[in-house]
């Protein structure tokens, strides 16, 4: 189950070196919200892969229903209800509001990258972890 794959490692600090620029530079109503989620899930899948050998059927799932987990955690305001309001940590990892716009770009993040690892390894995802 554990591997190192140095082609999601790199994966990884090309996306994470993406999300930084994102943080750093973008200020708008697009790229920062939008594009940022969009590759936050794909960051997150090319991290777990870096290091363990999970089907990616199910890997992209995990991932896809973690990031709703903290999309649904900024619905019902989980930051201050902790009382983490003034963490800029906890507000760089939690979030601070829900959107739909976010919830449709960590979809489309993984669906994208489901397409990659399928068009990369020509199999087929087993019907027991497809995603429909």
């Amino acid at each position: 189950m554990f591997r190192f794959s140095p082609r999601f490692f790199s994966w990884t600090l090309v996306l994470f070196a993406v999300e930084a620029m994102i943080a750093a530079f973008a200020h708008d109503d697009f790229v920062r919200p939008v594009l940022g989620d969009f590759f936050v899930v794909m960051l997150i899948y090319c991290a777990i892969k870096s290091f363990f050998k999970i089907p990616y059927g199910w890997l992209g799932l995990g991932v896809l229903l973690f990031a709703y987990a903290v999309e649904t955690s900024q619905y019902y305001h989980l930051i201050y209800n902790l009382e983490l309001q003034n963490s800029t940590t906890a507000k760089l990892i939690l979030g601070t509001g829900f959107s739909w716009g976010d919830i449709k770009a960590y979809t489309w993040g993984i669906f994208v990258m489901m397409v990659l690892e399928w068009s990369q390894t020509g199999k087929k995802v087993p019907a027991k972890t497809a995603m429909y």
